[in-house]
């Protein structure tokens, strides 16, 4: 079936008709002859894909970034794993639950391109790598090296630190424009002294969408004995990179947002001569120093989200990691790109494609963010990110694959009235 006649039967289907994933894989595999960049501008293909969610008609959605809820087949997979763990009880708990979870971590790392051993699942990026700045042995006058653009929960923690083991932050500031990688790289660099323990670093700055340069950041931090932890909530499943090629020692990430898994799973990556060198958040028993499991306890949680990252990892990767991402980028600067150049429109996020993907982040002169997002949500509809410090003024903008351009030109045209 070609993809005229595909998108035709999905059409006779109805609006209340969702997109099953076999029907994902057959509309996929009659579009297999366009590349990702020509499917990207495809408006009918996407149109279609976004049959496959539950859009609430009351405002158009452009804060994906916080929480990209699920698609209907995974919300699915998700309602049933819900019943079969009820139905089954402490039986489930006792028994199969740590082979499964196991299982999940396993299919994760895949995706994420690491080592099994060398990942676990937790509940969120803020667990993840809130476990690396406590659980790392600190002494009086050690350095932690980290941006004011970093995630607020990440650089509270090296604030608890500090009062508590005297340990010296070091706070840059990642321009919003950076002429090349070697500006970011050397200002990293020049905040390293000889007592520098960790340097944490964004994969993709959340308040702006800016993609930082990881490999070549971890690459000159070592050579000077430092080790880097990345935070990459908004990085997996958004744009692709594999964690073993960022040679980083720490990576933390958020499966909520661009995998759209269920609240409450992220993922931490520890290198495997570093796990040993971390206390655990919630104590263990005996296991050996470099087994990553021994930072894996958290309790009584909710497994049936952890089975779901198996079926959120599937429609993804049914999808597409390189369709989502240049349809994801394509998005973005269709509508950056017509209004990054107008009077009175700062646009907070570099141009370079290279640079961002999906997020932008979008200001108007003389007006506060909370303004700008009050405005665009009461008059236009549109539902946003106020970002306001840290040298970024603006709304963040997120949209999904399910984001139509149609939804984007309601920005443009709010922005330009604006």
């Amino acid at each position: 079936m070609d993809k005229r006649t595909f998108i035709k039967n999905t059409g006779i289907m109805g609006l209340g008709s969702m997109i099953s994933l076999d029907n994902l894989e057959e509309m996929i595999q009659s579009v297999s002859s366009l590349s990702p960049s020509e499917l990207a501008i495809d408006e009918d293909f996407w149109l279609t894909v976004r049959k496959g969610y539950r859009i609430n008609p009351d405002y158009i959605n452009l804060e994906n970034g916080y929480y990209n809820f699920l698609p209907e087949p995974v919300l699915e997979k998700f309602i049933q794993h819900v019943r079969d763990v009820n139905l089954q009880g402490s039986y489930y708990m006792r028994t199969v639950q740590f082979e499964n979870k196991k299982a999940m971590a396993a299919k994760l790392a895949e995706l994420a391109g690491c080592n099994t051993d060398e990942l676990i699942i937790t509940r969120n990026t803020t667990e993840s790598l809130d476990m690396i700045i406590a659980g790392l042995d600190w002494k009086a006058g050690d350095e932690a090296v980290m941006a004011e653009q970093d995630y607020p929960a990440m650089l509270d923690m090296f604030r608890q630190v500090s009062k508590r083991h005297g340990v010296i932050n070091k706070v840059v500031s990642v321009p919003n424009h950076p002429r090349s990688d070697e500006e970011i790289v050397d200002m990293y660099a020049s905040a390293i002294t000889a007592r520098t323990k960790l340097l944490m670093v964004c994969h993709m700055i959340n308040i702006t969408g800016q993609i930082l340069p990881v490999r070549k950041i971890c690459d000159m931090a070592h050579e000077k004995g430092v080790h880097v932890m990345v935070d990459g909530a908004h990085a997996l499943a958004h744009f692709r990179f594999a964690i073993r090629d960022l040679n980083c020692d720490y990576y933390g990430s958020s499966l909520h947002k661009w995998l759209s898994v269920p609240l409450g799973a992220g993922l931490l990556y520890v290198r495997k001569d570093r796990i040993a060198g971390i206390w655990p958040l919630i104590a263990e028993g005996e296991r050996a120093a470099d087994d990553i499991s021994r930072l894996n306890h958290i309790g009584t949680h909710p497994v049936h989200t952890d089975l779901t990252i198996s079926d959120s990892i599937d429609f993804y990767n049914t999808l597409g990691a390189e369709r989502k991402e240049e349809r994801l980028r394509y998005l973005q600067n269709y509508w950056t790109s017509r209004v990054r150049d107008l009077p009175g429109v700062i646009i907070n996020t570099p141009a370079d494609p290279a640079r961002s993907c999906g997020i932008a982040n979008v200001g108007i002169k003389e007006m506060k963010p909370s303004e700008l997002g009050d405005i665009l949500f009461k008059k236009y509809k549109i539902y946003s990110a106020p970002i306001d410090g840290a040298g970024v003024h603006g709304c963040r903008i997120t949209p999904n694959v399910y984001t139509s351009t149609a939804e984007l030109d309601v920005l443009v045209n709010a922005l330009k009235s604006l």
